[in-house]
């Protein structure tokens, strides 16, 4: 009599090798979609950076490497005080942009018309291989079925914060690409030998692109870490790959972006020495672990090693680096936290969103509120796969990270889709199954709920709704080209302007800024926020002892709002009323313009 298949063995099964083809054409046939809508509405965010300072900067990286400047040399020399500060990015996103940039610049095209080329293809290309990521972990998560719904969620939700739209070329898409990829090549380990080896590579990759994303890439290893205690010689060739990995591409990445000079300059904010050491330490050390046959057949002797090597860990960055154990921003002077850093959205936590703008909540973290629910539910019924454990881990720490700091919601965002395409994709299941009126609302319903774009644009129709009265005039904010026609006209010299424009000043002029967005800058910036918040002669003395020729006014920004706000009897106050000081001189026809001008006088 022959045996009839479970169905729920059928759906749980590992999907079929040759199913990664499809996934990756429909992938790109969504990011190309994406593309085209963009196009369609005239591509807005390649002629208005909408906010984006990085990609900015990032342009203007890309540039000065294209120019000259060397690999290992990430001075940004026109920002901040003479000799400008080192950046703490990563060359490797420099990279290909510039290879994009050359190549299309060696077909033909103008170099601005390279630079648009790459400012398109570069976050498509991203969002491409994002999307196909998550729906191939999506896939082992929930089953065949969840495919498709993945497509949906993945694409819309990164889509609709703006991750991959034309133009953004910050390093953000890069890590996010860089994680899902890891964490697909992590839930396939079991399934195809060289995964595990892979899931330390772009966990490596992600660290060495910025150290935003260090807690997700330790919890990954922890997580590693953790099957292999639990099952021995089934996970060990996990931990073995996994760990050599990711202790082999930090080790490549250290020696071929840092400068030897540089190589005992240990840095908290970026990769360098410290990254290197701890990545060698912990990614080796798990892959001797695992090698060892007596290791792998005893728990108790799996506790002690992982301990071991978990205690040597430890104490390396508490005796050798412990600055590193304090808060990123722990160094920056008072001021700057509360007249600067505490007002970038990005950095902002749950709960100052909550008390300054409660419509964005919704879209921030709604789906991945009810992604991790999913999990939760997932374990409370027994489902104890690998799957469900290491998505349930890495989304709960992505949560964790985005109630400190709301810009780790473009890592909820993407990793919730893979809990709500497996529920999707079982409603699609029990309503063909079961056929009713209920059953289809019951789908539509949660179709709608697991699509991050509902939330976004609900939140921001509350948003506009309830800003519309002070909000500023559109084209007021000087975040287009054509706001710095006038000042890309005037001899080069420093510019003395708020921190939200640096990165656009120097990405539209040849001038250089005193002022710019980077905690790296705090001297600069320090000085700026004295003379826009100070006396109109405190101010001139910033402007005398830094060279300063011109200053910039754009009466729309918000950060313009917010220091005249703060200092209503200061120099920043005074010159939006029209109190010009005998020091400075209207530049002839910028008055009235989004960005007005005034030239300092000599003596």
């Amino acid at each position: 009599m022959k045996t009839q298949a479970n169905p729920a063995n059928e759906f749980l099964k590992p999907w079929p090798l040759h199913g990664w083809r499809s996934d990756l054409a429909f992938a790109a046939g969504a990011a190309m979609l994406l593309v085209a809508i963009e196009a369609c509405i005239g591509f807005p965010t390649l002629t208005n950076a909408g906010g984006d300072n990085d990609s900015q900067m990032r342009l203007v990286e890309v540039r000065d490497l294209l120019s000259g400047q060397g690999w290992f040399d990430l001075h940004q020399y026109r920002m901040g005080p003479q000799g400008g500060f080192i950046m703490h990015w990563s060359r490797l996103v420099d990279a290909p942009l510039a290879a994009l940039i050359t190549t299309a610049h060696a077909l033909g095209l103008s170099m601005p018309a390279a630079e648009t080329f790459a400012k398109i293809v570069w976050p498509t290309l991203m969002c491409w291989w994002t999307v196909f990521f998550i729906v191939q972990a999506a896939r082992q998560y929930g089953g065949n079925a969840a495919g498709v719904p993945a497509l949906v969620i993945a694409a819309a939700g990164p889509f609709f914060i703006g991750l991959y739209q034309p133009g953004n070329i910050d390093h953000h898409n890069v890590q996010l690409m860089l994680v899902a990829a890891s964490l697909y090549f992590l839930l396939n380990a079991p399934h195809w030998r060289p995964a595990a080896t892979l899931s330390g590579v772009c966990a490596g990759l992600t660290l060495a692109v910025g150290m935003e994303t260090a807690p997700l890439v330790v919890v990954t290893g922890l997580g590693v870490a953790a099957l292999f205690f639990m099952h021995g010689e089934r996970e060990a060739r996990t931990a073995f790959g996994f760990g050599l990995g990711f202790a082999g591409v930090s080790s490549v990445i250290f020696v071929t972006t840092i400068a030897p000079s540089n190589w005992n300059v240990a840095t908290c904010d970026g990769f360098s020495v410290i990254q290197f050491v701890l990545a060698a330490l912990a990614g080796f050390g798990l892959a001797a672990t695992a090698s060892v046959g007596s290791v792998r057949a005893s728990r108790s002797y799996r506790l002690v090693a992982l301990l071991l090597l978990g205690i040597v860990v430890v104490t390396v960055v508490a005796v050798f680096f412990p600055q590193c154990l304090r808060s990123p921003y722990a160094g920056l002077d008072p001021r700057l936290h509360t007249l600067w850093l505490d007002k970038i959205s990005e950095v902002q936590s749950l709960f100052q969103l909550a008390t300054d703008n409660r419509a964005m909540l919704f879209g921030a973290y709604a789906t991945p509120l009810i992604a991790l629910a999913l999990v939760l539910r997932r374990l409370l019924r027994g489902d104890r796969r690998r799957e469900v454990f290491v998505v349930g881990v890495l989304l709960l720490t992505a949560l964790t990270i985005s109630v400190w700091q709301v810009r780790g919601t473009n890592f909820t965002i993407a990793l919730a889709a893979i809990p709500l395409a497996a529920w999707v994709a079982s409603w699609r299941e029990y309503a063909t199954n079961f056929p009713s009126a209920k059953t289809t609302l019951a789908s539509v319903a949660v179709w709608l709920v697991s699509l991050n774009a509902v939330w976004s644009v609900s939140a921001s129709t509350i948003s506009v709704i309830a800003e519309s009265e002070t909000s500023p005039v559109a084209g007021q904010s000087c975040e287009t080209p054509g706001d710095y026609l006038a000042l890309a006209a005037q001899p080069a010299t420093t510019v003395m302007a708020i921190s939200n424009l640096g990165s656009l000043i120097l990405a539209n002029t040849g001038q250089r800024v005193l002022a710019g967005p980077y905690h790296r800058n705090g001297e600069g910036n320090l000085l700026v926020l004295d003379a826009f918040t100070g006396t109109s002669t405190a101010a001139e003395a910033v402007v005398r002892g830094q060279h300063i020729g011109l200053v910039a006014l754009c009466r729309g920004n918000s950060e313009t709002r917010f220091l005249a706000g703060q200092s209503p009897d200061g120099f920043l106050a005074a010159l939006i009323k029209g109190q010009v000081p005998s020091w400075l001189e209207p530049v002839a026809g910028t008055e009235g313009k989004a960005l007005e001008l005034y030239r300092v006088r000599t003596g």
